[in-house]
C-alpha cells in the first residue's frame, strides 16, 4: 500500500503525518506571550546588525525605509516646493576664499539661515568648470554652526572646504543662532503624543525639510556641479547627514561623523520623530547611502566606540552586495565626541578622491588661515528680520493648514484620481499604522485549550492573538463567517446576545479581543521617545484585526466574511479596512468619536501621522467600497466624505450611516441582507 505508515501499531497516512509535522513546527513558532506587551524598544537598546543576502533584498528594504523616514518626517506625500526667495549678501573676502550671508524660505514664512563659503576664482573656473559642493549640517554644540574650539570648528571646516575648491553651505539647526524664532523644542513629543504628531509635524521633519531645501539652494547656484555634491555633519548634524542621503539621491558622497551606532540612536528631539525607528535603527538608515561613497568617522570616547568591529563591517557587507566595498571607509580617533581637526582632515581626503578625482583617499591637512568673525557670519546682524517670519505657533498652524489643503486637493473625483489618491495616501496610511495584511504563509497558528481558541502569530513578529471560533449549529447554515472585534473580552464586551443571534441565524463566529495594551509604569522616562521606536497600543489593535482577517480568509474557503467592530474596535476595524482585502460587509460602532478635531484622536486613537494620512477617509477610499454600515455616530462622527466616496463610485446604496446605536437584531438583519 502506498503512502501508508505504521507507527506504534497505528496506521497513518503520509498526508496525516505531514499535517502532524506541520502542526508541530507551527506550535514551536507560536510565542508563549505577546512580545508587544513585554518588550519596548528605545534609543539605548543594543540593536542587531542588519543582514541581507542579495542586492535586490536590500534595495527593497531601503525603498521601504525611505518612505518610512519621509512619512515620519511629515514629508509623504511630499509638500509643495515653494520659491526659496533666497537672499545672498554681505560678502567678505578672506584672502583665499569668500564667505557670504544667506537666508531663504524653506516653507513660506520659515527661514533657513547660514553662510555660503566659496573658493576664489581659479583658472579652471574662469574657463567654465563648475565647482563641487558640500552641505555642512552642524551638531548640538553651544554655538551651533559658529562653534570654534579644539573638538569642533564649523567655520574651520567650511573655510577649508572652500580653500580646497568647494562651494560650501552651512546652516543653522532650528533654534540656533539666526534661526531662533522657532525653538529647538518645536513640536516636542517627548512626554506623550501631541496634536502636531497626528499631522506629522515634528522638529526632525522640519530640519530634514530644511536640509532638502538647502540642497535645492546650493544646486541652484550657477557655479555648482550638481553631479558632485557631498554632505558631512557631526552628532545631530550626522543624523541630518544620513537622513538626507537616505531620502535624496542628489547626494553623491557623504561622511556622517560620530553618529552611526548600534548602541545609541540619538538623544535629541530633532533626532527622534514618531514612527522613525520602528523595526529599524541607525545602522540600516546609515546603509542607505549604498552604493554611493560613504566614510564613517568614529571616536573611542562616545557611542561610536564599536564602529571598527560592529557598525562598519555591517554596512560594508551591504556595500559588498553592490561589489562596491571600495566605496565605504571608516576612521576612528582616540577622542571624545567631536568633529576635530584630524576627523575633518580624513573627510577632506575622502571627498577629494570622489568629488575632485584625487587618486588617493589619504587625509588632507588643514590650512590655519583666519576664520570669519561673528559679525561676518551672523545673518541678521544689524539688519531687520523678514516681516513675514512665522513664530512657532503660527508655523504649526500654517503646516497643518497646508496638509489639509494638500489632502483636500488629492481627494478622488473619478477612477483616475482615485488611483492617484491611493498611491499617495494609501502609502501614507500604511506607514502611519505601521501595519500589514499578512501573507498566508507568514501566519502560524494552533488550537489550544479550551477548545475553539485558536492562537495566531505572524512569523518572526512575536505577536500573539486569540481567536475564538464558534461554528453555527443552526439547521439553515449560511456560508458565512463574522469576525467580531472588541476592545474587551467576550465576557465583558456585552456581545453575548449578538453572538447568540448570529449563530441562530446561521453565521459562524470568530471573536477577537484586540491587544490589551502595555503598562510602562516607573520606567516611563526610559521610553521618552516611545513612539519613535514602538507602535502605539491602538496601532497594534488595528494589526490584530488585520491578522484575524488574513487568518479567516486563509481558512474559510468560499464563505463570505463580514466584520463587526464593537465599541472603539469599530474605529480600529474601519482603519484596518483600508489594508485588508476579502471583506464582504462591515459594521462599525463609531462610539460617537469626534473625527472633526484632534481631542478624540489623542485620547482614543493615538496613532502618529494618522490625520496626515487622511485617517478614516483614506481607509475607506483604499477599500473595495463593499457594503459599509456605521452607527452610533451621534452628532460627532462626520461621515459626509465617506458617503461622497461611495456616491462618486456609483455605490451610494452600499453605504449607510446612523446616529443611533444599532440593536443586535438590526445588525443581524443587515448582515443577512434583510
Amino acid at each position: 500500500m502506498k503512502n501508508i505508515l505504521i507507527v506504534r501499531g497505528r496506521i497513518i497516512t503520509l498526508a496525516a503525518l505531514t499535517l502532524l509535522i506541520t502542526s508541530f513546527v507551527m506550535a514551536q513558532e507560536i510565542p508563549q506571550t505577546d512580545r508587544r506587551a513585554t518588550e519596548l524598544r528605545h534609543l539605548d537598546v543594543t540593536y542587531d546588525v542588519p543582514s541581507f543576502k542579495t542586492k535586490e533584498e536590500w534595495q527593497a528594504r531601503a525603498e521601504f525605509l525611505r518612505k518610512q523616514i519621509l512619512f515620519a518626517a511629515g514629508l509623504l506625500p511630499m509638500p509643495e516646493k515653494t520659491p526659496l526667495n533666497a537672499k545672498v549678501f554681505g560678502k567678505t573676502d578672506k584672502g583665499d576664499y569668500t564667505v557670504e550671508k544667506v537666508y531663504f524660505e524653506s516653507f513660506p514664512g520659515h527661514y533657513v539661515t547660514g553662510n555660503l563659503y566659496r573658493p576664489k576664482k581659479t583658472t579652471a573656473q574662469t574657463a567654465g568648470e563648475k565647482y563641487p559642493a558640500v552641505l555642512l549640517p552642524h551638531g548640538h554644540w553651544a554655538y551651533g554652526r559658529l562653534e570654534n574650539q579644539p573638538l569642533n570648528s564649523g567655520p574651520a571646516r567650511a573655510a577649508n572646504f572652500a580653500r580646497q575648491g568647494y562651494v560650501a553651505f552651512v546652516w543653522d539647526m532650528v533654534g540656533y543662532n539666526d534661526s531662533n524664532v522657532v525653538p529647538h523644542t518645536f513640536a516636542n513629543h517627548r512626554e506623550s503624543l501631541v496634536r502636531e504628531s497626528l499631522w506629522g509635524i515634528n522638529l526632525l521633519g522640519l530640519q530634514l525639510w530644511n536640509s532638502i531645501r538647502a540642497t535645492d539652494f546650493i544646486l541652484s547656484l550657477p557655479d555648482v556641479d550638481a553631479e558632485r555634491l557631498g554632505v558631512t555633519g557631526e552628532s545631530g548634524g550626522g543624523t541630518q547627514t544620513f537622513l538626507l542621503y537616505a531620502v535624496d539621491n542628489r547626494i553623491k558622497v557623504s561622511a556622517p561623523v560620530n553618529m552611526i551606532s548600534s548602541i545609541m540612536q540619538g538623544g535629541s528631539v530633532c533626532e527622534n520623530a514618531p514612527l522613525l525607528r520602528i523595526d529599524t535603527n541607525n545602522m540600516e538608515i546609515g546603509a542607505m547611502m549604498a552604493p554611493r561613497p560613504l566614510m564613517m568617522i568614529a571616536a573611542t570616547g562616545d557611542w561610536t566606540k564599536n564602529t571598527p568591529t560592529v557598525e562598519f563591517p555591517a554596512l560594508q557587507n551591504i556595500y559588498k552586495l553592490f561589489d562596491a566595498a571600495d566605496k565605504i571607509k571608516s576612521a576612528q580617533f582616540d577622542s571624545p565626541h567631536n568633529y576635530h581637526k584630524e576627523s575633518r582632515e580624513a573627510v577632506y581626503g575622502w571627498f577629494a578622491h570622489w568629488l575632485q578625482g584625487r587618486a588617493e583617499v589619504a587625509p588632507i591637512k588643514e590650512k590655519s588661515n583666519s576664520i570669519p568673525t561673528l559679525t561676518e557670519l551672523l545673518v541678521f546682524y544689524g539688519i531687520p528680520r523678514p516681516d513675514n517670519e512665522l513664530t512657532e505657533n503660527k508655523l504649526t498652524e500654517s503646516l497643518i493648514e497646508a496638509r489639509k489643503k494638500q489632502f483636500q486637493a488629492a481627494l478622488p473625483t473619478d477612477a483616475a484620481s482615485l488611483e492617484k489618491f491611493r498611491e499617495q495616501y494609501g502609502i501614507a496610511l500604511k506607514y502611519s499604522l505601521m501595519a500589514e495584511y499578512p501573507r498566508s504563509e507568514d501566519l502560524v497558528s494552533m488550537v489550544r485549550n479550551p477548545p475553539g481558541i485558536t492562537m495566531i502569530s505572524r512569523r518572526d513578529k512575536g505577536d500573539l492573538i486569540s481567536l475564538k471560533i464558534v461554528k453555527t449549529t443552526a439547521k439553515k447554515k449560511l456560508d458565512s463567517y463574522v469576525l467580531l472585534a472588541s476592545p474587551d473580552s467576550e465576557y465583558t464586551s456585552g456581545a453575548k446576545e449578538l453572538i447568540e443571534q448570529l449563530l441562530k441565524e446561521g453565521h459562524n463566529i470568530a471573536f477577537l479581543t484586540c491587544f490589551p495594551g502595555r503598562n510602562i509604569g516607573e520606567e516611563a522616562d526610559k521610553y521618552k521617545f516611545l513612539t519613535t521606536y514602538n507602535r502605539t497600543d491602538q496601532a497594534n489593535r488595528v494589526q490584530d484585526i488585520l491578522t484575524a482577517i488574513a487568518y479567516l480568509n486563509k481558512n474559510k474557503g468560499t464563505a463570505k466574511l463580514s466584520v463587526i467592530g464593537l465599541k472603539d474596535a469599530g474605529l480600529y476595524a474601519l482603519l484596518a479596512r483600508g489594508l485588508a482585502p476579502g471583506i464582504d460587509r462591515m459594521i462599525v460602532d463609531t462610539a460617537q468619536f469626534d473625527n472633526s478635531g484632534e481631542a478624540d484622536f489623542l485620547q482614543r486613537l493615538a496613532i502618529p501621522g494618522l490625520r496626515r494620512a487622511g485617517d478614516f477617509t483614506t481607509a475607506v477610499a483604499l477599500s473595495a467600497l463593499n457594503p459599509l454600515l456605521i452607527h452610533n455616530t451621534g452628532e460627532r462622527f462626520k461621515a459626509a466624505q465617506l458617503l461622497e466616496l461611495y456616491r462618486k463610485a456609483g455605490k451610494e446604496i452600499d453605504f449607510k450611516s446612523q446616529a443611533g446605536k444599532l440593536t443586535e437584531l438590526e445588525i443581524v438583519n443587515w448582515l443577512s441582507g434583510k
